[in-house]
Parts: structure tokens; C-alpha cells; sequence
């Protein structure tokens, strides 16, 4: 056995992977049919599954027999070119590792605090229901039901002096669905409920099943604020209907602000709140064109405008999507991210020139599992100050 090519074969291996995971993640951030997006995860299952046989079968066993006696000239140029390509995914793979291990904390983020709530131990069971992929809710170690409430005081630099602690409390990708219990939303819910706030806004992906309409009441239907609840919806809401979502959470008396821009009047000072589901539903909001206002916040349910947001002088803006990745490896950080820009802005806080960005890990999703990367709700505090 030759030791050496063997370990050069997993890092081809693990490049491999590597290039097919980027593929995936980027193929999510599009408006691709769920057929279209169900039948490329088949054929990358396959692909990670089978290519590892391939090499080993075809270059370390047979042909040239890199595994046993052989030597590299003897590969061909067909295989030679598979394997370089390999080789820029493990050295993508690697860089990964290191941004991801040597990530900062943004200078925006003056304190952060949180809590851990166990819902199941609240409930007295695991609230899974009968839906879809049930079996990943009874994984064990499954942080599903431990719902983290945070709360991030940030430093912007824009924010009038009078809305000095303004408070926010950041909802997304609640992805309602009879996998987990109705009971689950609700304790989460009442927890957030009874906490002060000014303003309360959802960034995307409230409905995975049309017949959890009937949870709203019960649900964001409880929730308030003096400054107003606004909402957006996401890719996932798109799939099962957006314009009657929107109707069902706008009748609880919350405000759809998507493709839109509503301004706000708060203490002598004006707020433009602008809504972007884009590449999913509508166009962009024209956030442009409020000059006249002191702060602009957009609400965006992927955080893959960022870019844009900077452009148009966005203040703070607020996403969701990439639930955190999910699964959070030791050392590797997040796999999966449906991002065009794949796990950079999995979750957390982010912050270029003037604006700050916000993405959460959101409180469920269609697959429940999740390890090292607890559902969230959170409550931002916002402070005047240059960061």
C-alpha cells in the first residue's frame, strides 16, 4: 500500500466534495424550480457517494495503480484533469477552514448575551408531529428543541441620537409544518412576547404547509410592538403560495413591506423600512428614493444582497435563509448554505463601511436536525456610535 497516495486521494476526495457542496449551495440561492433543485441534491448525493469507488477503483487499483506499484506519469490526461480539479476544491476547501477559524467579530457588535431554552424539557416530551422527515427530529443530540433567545447590542453610526436603545426583535424561518408540534411555535412565542420592544419584524419562509395558516393566531398573531410588526416572506413561501400568506399574516395585523418602502415616524425622527424577496418574489425596493429619512432598515430574506445594501446606504439590514448551515462541523464550521456566496454569511453578525447586517439561524426548517447551531430568536439593541 502506498501510504502517501492514499492520504493525496482523500484530499482529492474531500475537494471533490467540496466543489459538488459549492455547486449545491449556489443552485439554492437561484429561483430554480423545487423539481429542478430536488433532482441536482439526487445527483450530488450520488456523486460524493461514488466518486470516492471511482478513484480508488480506476487510479489507485487498476490503470496505473497509484494505490499499490504505479506511478503518476502513467495516469491519464482525462483522470489527471479530474484530479486538478479536485485539487483547486481541496485548496477552496482549505482557505474555507482558515476564514472560518480566523472569522472576528465585527467592531458593530458592541455585546452580545444569550439564553438557552430547552422546549422539550418545557413541554415535558420532544413536540414532533407527523410530518415530513420526523425521524431527523428524534435524532439524539438534535438542538432543535433548544431555542437560543439572544440579544446584540450594535453601534451604528447613522442611528439618531433620540432612538438611542432602540429595540428590535429579529423573527425568521419559522417554516410552519406538522413535523413539529404547533406547541413548539407557541412556547417560543410566549417566551418573546412578554419582552419589551419597539419594532418586531419576520424576514422569510413562515409556511412550509398551507394548512399551518391555522397556527397565526396563536403564534405571530401574538406578538406586538409601538413601532409596528413588518414582514417579508421567503423562497419557501413562494413554493407554497405567497399571496395568500401574505394575506393570512397581514390579516393578524402585521405589514408586508416586499418589493416595498414604508417610512415611520418615531420621535422626531423618520425610519424607512424596505422589503426585499427578490430573486424569489417581486423587485427590488426602491430605498433609493427616501431621502428624506434619517435610517433606512431592509429586510431581506437572503443575506446575498448585503452587497447591495451598501449601495444604497442601507443603515442595518436583516436576513435569514441560511439557518446558521445547520449542521456546524468541528474545525470545517458550516457545510450547507443555499448563499451565492455559500457559508461566508451563514449567521451572525456583519458589518462594510456603513452597514451592518444581521442573518438568523431562524427557529425550524423542512430537515429539523441541527447540531451546534441552536434555532434563535433575537432581540438587537440599537446604539449611535461609530463602530
Amino acid at each position: 500500500m502506498n501510504w502517501w497516495n492514499l492520504f493525496l486521494f482523500a484530499l482529492l476526495i474531500a475537494g471533490h466534495t467540496q466543489l459538488w457542496v459549492s455547486l449545491i449551495n449556489r443552485l439554492h440561492s437561484l429561483a430554480l424550480p423545487h423539481a429542478i433543485l430536488r433532482h441536482s441534491r439526487h445527483v450530488h448525493d450520488a456523486a460524493i457517494l461514488g466518486f470516492p469507488l471511482l478513484l480508488i477503483w480506476f487510479s489507485g487499483v487498476t490503470g496505473p495503480r497509484l494505490l499499490i506499484d504505479g506511478r503518476w506519469s502513467e495516469v491519464s490526461a482525462a483522470w489527471m484533469a479530474i484530479m486538478c480539479l479536485c485539487a483547486a476544491g481541496c485548496i477552496g476547501l482549505m482557505i474555507g477552514i482558515v476564514r472560518y477559524q480566523w472569522r472576528s467579530t465585527p467592531p458593530a457588535l458592541l455585546a452580545e448575551q444569550s439564553s438557552i431554552i430547552d422546549i422539550e424539557r418545557h413541554l415535558g416530551r420532544r413536540p414532533v408531529g407527523v410530518g415530513p422527515y420526523q425521524s431527523l427530529a428524534k435524532f439524539p443530540w438534535n438542538e432543535q428543541f433548544t431555542v437560543e433567545i439572544t440579544e446584540k447590542r450594535l453601534a451604528l453610526p447613522r442611528l439618531p441620537l433620540a432612538w438611542q436603545g432602540l429595540r428590535i426583535l429579529h423573527l425568521s424561518d419559522w417554516h410552519l409544518l406538522p413535523t413539529i408540534e404547533r406547541e413548539y411555535f407557541e412556547a417560543v412565542t410566549i417566551l418573546v412576547r412578554d419582552e419589551p420592544v419597539d419594532l418586531v419584524v419576520f424576514t422569510g419562509d413562515l409556511i412550509d404547509d398551507m394548512a399551518c395558516v391555522e397556527w397565526l393566531p396563536s403564534t405571530l398573531g401574538q406578538l406586538d410592538a409601538p413601532l409596528g410588526r413588518y414582514f417579508i416572506l421567503g423562497n419557501h413561501d413562494w413554493v407554497q403560495g405567497a399571496e395568500t400568506i401574505r394575506e393570512h399574516v397581514s390579516s393578524h395585523g402585521w405589514r408586508s413591506v416586499g418589493s416595498t418602502v414604508e417610512t415611520i415616524e418615531h420621535l422626531g425622527h423618520r425610519m424607512a423600512i424596505a422589503g426585499d424577496e427578490t430573486p424569489w418574489l417581486g423587485s427590488r425596493p426602491k430605498i433609493e428614493q427616501t431621502s428624506d429619512v434619517d435610517f433606512r432598515l431592509l429586510l431581506s430574506h437572503t443575506p446575498d444582497h448585503f452587497r447591495w445594501a451598501q449601495q444604497k446606504e442601507v443603515d442595518l439590514m436583516l436576513s435569514g435563509h441560511n439557518h446558521g448551515g445547520q449542521v456546524v462541523l468541528p474545525v470545517m464550521g458550516p457545510v450547507y448554505s443555499p448563499s451565492s456566496q455559500g457559508v461566508r454569511y451563514a449567521a451572525g453578525t456583519f458589518e462594510q463601511s456603513s452597514t451592518v447586517m444581521h442573518v438568523s439561524r431562524g427557529l425550524a426548517g423542512r430537515h429539523p436536525l441541527r447540531w451546534r447551531c441552536r434555532p434563535e430568536v433575537t432581540r438587537l439593541i440599537l446604539e449611535r456610535g461609530s463602530s
